[in-house]
């Protein structure tokens, strides 16, 4: 054996004795974040006039509801929804046409993504929070016609109230089935390019909308659906969303 192999027996002999030498046992423990947890009064301390600013913050008037809005109020279309859809459309499209040139068509979101009431009074940024906690962003798809024929399709199988604005209107007859779709006005074109806003849970397919996939092109606006609704809500001193007939079904 050379004096080199010794010497590399030696070093591997040394780190496993370091490596035995050093085992320790470790153990882990479950603590219950409740009421036995006790703040700590520096940090209470240091934190309090940040908290104090949100809250001032949070809590800023910006308009006022006449009544309150909830998801439950409408089968097919609520006036909750169809404030968030047109809410989506107004203030995106703006955004949208400086960077493309182009208009969106219309919006769709989804009936689960509405996660509190609009309560009779006061509307403050903290309601906006309330209604949408997610950070859910707005994106436009360009979609072929045939694609918004297989949205109206899922639309009219979902039977539930997922927002759309106002542009869109379908109408389904006693049995569920589509009597009519349009888009301002005019039936869907198979043949023409629709840019539809949404958010990205939707477009990556939730709640089943897989009808986003494929697509003539994405475009990301980087606008937050909660500040779509407060930049919404303070361009008006009242609410007043409605339920209407862009998407309903009818009885005879």
């Amino acid at each position: 054996m050379t004096i080199k192999h010794i010497l590399k027996l030696c070093v591997l002999l040394l780190i496993f004795s370091c490596a035995s030498s050093h085992i320790s046992k470790i153990e882990g423990k479950r603590i219950d974040i409740d009421n036995s947890l006790k703040p700590q009064q520096e940090i209470e301390n240091f934190i309090a006039p940040y908290r104090a600013h949100i809250n001032k913050n949070m809590d800023s008037i910006i308009s006022y509801a006449p009544q309150t809005y909830t998801k439950s109020d409408g089968s097919y279309n609520t006036a909750i929804g169809n404030l968030m859809a047109d809410a989506v459309f107004s203030e995106s499209n703006p955004v949208f046409h400086q960077r493309t040139q182009q208009n969106i068509d219309f919006a769709i979101l989804n009936h689960g993504g509405i996660r509190s009431i609009i309560s009779k009074g006061n509307i403050t940024i903290r309601t906006a929070f309330e209604v949408m906690p997610f950070e859910n962003s707005v994106v436009v798809v360009a979609l072929k016609g045939t694609q918004i024929q297989d949205m109206m399709t899922y639309l009219s199988k979902a039977k539930r109230a997922h927002p759309v604005s106002h542009q869109l209107q379908l109408i389904l007859d006693k049995n569920s089935n589509i009597k009519t779709a349009t888009v301002h006005g005019k039936p869907i074109d198979d043949n023409k390019i629709y840019y539809v806003a949404t958010n990205d849970y939707l477009y990556s397919g939730g709640d089943g909308m897989t009808f986003f996939h494929p697509n003539e092109g994405l475009y990301v606006l980087n606008y937050k659906i909660r500040d779509v609704l407060i930049d919404n809500f303070k361009k008006k001193d009242t609410l007043n969303p409605i339920r209407d007939r862009r998407f309903i079904k009818l009885e005879d």
